[in-house]
């Protein structure tokens, strides 16, 4: 009889520490979809307040350039809202945040929980202020070096290290504004949404295998690739360079156009060169994450534009 209660005793202590024990990534999951639902709200809110320097930008140039170019105004009025909770950039978001709720829409939990934490860095105000300066710099270079270029080198200095793909080519490869579709003969060409089409007026159809040896530098393709792209986006971008890499002769080396990080960039945030460093690494634990996302640089930036020097050459208009 004195067997069955050290038995029951057993049996609960058993419990109390399967109790106890919970999944460090189960941990990290909850904590992460709730801070990112949060992240989300908190960004849209500082965008319609203009407290977002390089989206207040980004409406600034397009509207400067449409009075100086007024057949263009329809794709800079398209780039302008980038810079708002309407834009491709924030809706891309909204919907991954919406998806990681789901353990599903992942092949295992680390996956999820490793987008969550790209999620809570893209969503950080200052690495989406970067991220902005992609379409800002097509607007500079629509208007033929009257605006200056923001967070990268000039055009003139970018001239050696790659191809001229025309208008708009800092977005090529970002999946919230084309997506790279099949020709029918085994290769891939970039492939403009909706009204982004406007950029295939300037230039030949941009395949793959061209655009991957001779691109020049976005922040998109060199800082900002795992932030600002799902699992699934990604994925496919391997799937489209591996299949191009087939197509080269048995000898020919075909490297992936992420391998080498292109130069180009100047007056970025100290969090977007982080940010790169870190980027599928695996993740942090929930301690470790929170204690290093409880304080915000940003607080800083949203002032006027007198510290833009910085980052643009002679401010908003080059001039002569």
């Amino acid at each position: 009889m004195a067997v069955k209660p050290i038995r029951i005793f057993s049996l609960v202590a058993m419990l109390f520490l399967s109790v106890g024990c919970s999944d460090p990534v189960d941990e990290q999951i909850e904590f992460l979809q709730n801070k990112t639902q949060q992240d989300l709200s908190q960004l849209s809110e500082k965008l319609v307040n203009g407290k977002v320097r390089n989206a207040l930008l980004l409406n600034q140039y397009a509207e400067i350039l449409g009075k100086q170019r007024p057949e263009l105004k329809n794709i800079l009025n398209q780039l302008a809202l980038d810079g708002t909770n309407e834009g491709v950039m924030f809706n891309a978001l909204s919907d991954r945040v919406r998806d990681a709720q789901s353990a599903a829409n992942f092949l295992s939990k680390e996956e999820q929980a490793q987008e969550l934490e790209n999620l809570a860095q893209a969503l950080n105000p200052t690495l989406f202020n970067d991220a902005l300066s992609d379409p800002l710099n097509v607007i500079a270079d629509m208007s033929a070096g009257s605006l200056a270029r923001v967070n990268a080198l000039s055009q003139e200095q970018l001239a050696r290290s790659g191809e001229d793909f025309g208008p708009g080519a800092q977005l090529v490869g970002n999946p919230s504004y084309g997506n790279w579709a099949d020709d029918g003969n085994g290769f891939s060409f970039w492939q403009w949404y909706g009204m982004y089409a406007f950029f295939s007026n300037f230039s030949s159809p941009i395949s793959f295998d061209r655009w991957g040896r001779h691109r020049r530098y976005s922040y998109y393709n060199d800082y900002g690739r795992y932030r600002y792209s799902s699992p699934k986006q990604r994925r496919y971008q391997g799937d489209i360079w591996k299949k191009t890499k087939k197509s080269f002769s048995t000898g020919q080396r075909y490297k992936s156009p992420y391998s080498t990080a292109r130069t180009g960039s100047s007056g970025l945030s100290r969090q977007s060169s982080q940010a790169k460093s870190a980027a599928g690494t695996g993740f942090s634990s929930p301690k470790k994450f929170r204690q290093s996302n409880t304080k915000s640089s940003y607080s800083k930036t949203n002032s006027s534009f007198r510290n833009s020097r910085s980052s643009t050459s002679r401010g908003v208009s080059r001039g002569k």
